[in-house]
């Protein structure tokens, strides 16, 4: 039979509201008191129902954790960082899978039956809109890894997608590559837009156009696919890949042309995910500080559940480049 908070008040010689305030972050009870129910607690075994304590606070410390990347292997680390550090929070996450069904209302809906005290949205596909239908309902929502254009309303931590597409120009051209092309994610993607904004404003500066390919999702196949198009085309010396999945799909398919990586062709991504160092992809990628960004979220949505009229907060992370295989070394 489980034990229940009368059980711990008749343990204890006190009454239910002694034992329930003591279990209440933030309720008033003397030292002496605290020590004596938690005693008791330890005795019986006592665990306090973290559901009832919510009717009492008017808090589930849920937290909505929505994204529709699941084909992206990088966002299963992203994932296991954000339940990580949740939970560390004493916050608990609720995964919502919004690939089959991505419109703000449906997620909103199903939310609000869990009674969440915050969201974070963690998809780099999703618009900005999304975000804000969270807000205009008054659940303080978070952004993490996408857009990083000042959204009105929704906070924001990550890196500048745009500084990153420029710093990947750069990077490319100061290994002696002179036709560099940019082979992105979904076009509608937020961060494919900025990224490649950045890239194109780094070459265009220079007089040069670079070539531009999509691939239809996040994922090796669509970056096999899109590289074997890109093939077929105009000669390019080396191809920025706006994340990483897409990269390793490229890398093989280059290899499957008899291309040689990186004389022949250069390769660049961008996430730094795990597999990316795996041996026989070595991957040269930019760096996004994954685990910084998860804890600036995590605090952001702190925040914004502390004090819901706060202005949202935007935290840009610095990212670097993980030098590795696929690009010549400068000089």
């Amino acid at each position: 039979m489980a034990i229940t908070l009368q059980d711990v008040a008749l343990h204890a010689g006190v009454s239910k509201s002694a034992v329930s305030r003591t279990f209440t972050p933030g309720a008033s009870v003397s030292p002496s008191m605290r020590a004596r129910v938690e005693k008791a607690a330890r005795d019986l075994g006592y665990q306090p129902n973290v559901l009832a304590s919510s009717l009492t606070t008017g808090r589930t410390k849920l937290i909505g954790l929505i994204s529709n990347n699941f084909t992206n292997p990088y966002f299963l680390e992203i994932f296991d960082a954000f339940t990580r550090a949740l939970q560390d929070a004493d916050l608990r996450p609720l995964l919502l899978n919004l690939s089959d069904a991505a419109n703000a209302e449906t997620s909103l809906e199903k939310l609000q039956q869990y009674s969440v005290d915050g969201v974070i949205v963690a998809s780099s596909t999703l618009p900005p809109q999304f975000a804000t239908v969270f807000q205009t309902a008054g659940i303080p929502v978070v952004h993490a890894f996408g857009w990083s254009s000042p959204v009105s309303g929704t906070a924001f931590a990550g890196i500048d997608n745009v500084a990153a597409g420029r710093f990947a120009a750069q990077t490319l051209l100061a290994r002696g590559y002179r036709k560099v092309g940019f082979l992105g994610g979904p076009e509608q993607a937020t961060t494919t837009q900025e990224r490649l904004g950045g890239f194109q404003s780094a070459l265009n500066s220079l007089g040069k156009a670079p070539p531009i390919h999509f691939a239809q999702d996040y994922s090796y196949t669509a970056g096999f696919e899109a590289m074997n198009e890109a093939l077929t085309q105009e000669p390019v010396d080396a191809w920025f890949c706006g994340d990483d999945v897409i990269a390793v799909g490229a890398l093989h398919a280059a290899r499957a042309a008899n291309l040689h990586i990186p004389q022949d062709l250069g390769l660049l991504g961008l996430n730094d995910m795990a597999m990316a160092g795996w041996s026989g992809i070595e991957l040269t990628t930019i760096n996004q500080p994954l685990n910084a960004i998860v804890e600036a979220a995590v605090a952001l949505i702190e925040s914004g559940i502390a004090d819901p009229d706060a202005v949202p907060d935007h935290r840009l992370l610095p990212f670097s480049l993980a030098d590795r295989n696929t690009l010549r070394q400068p000089g």
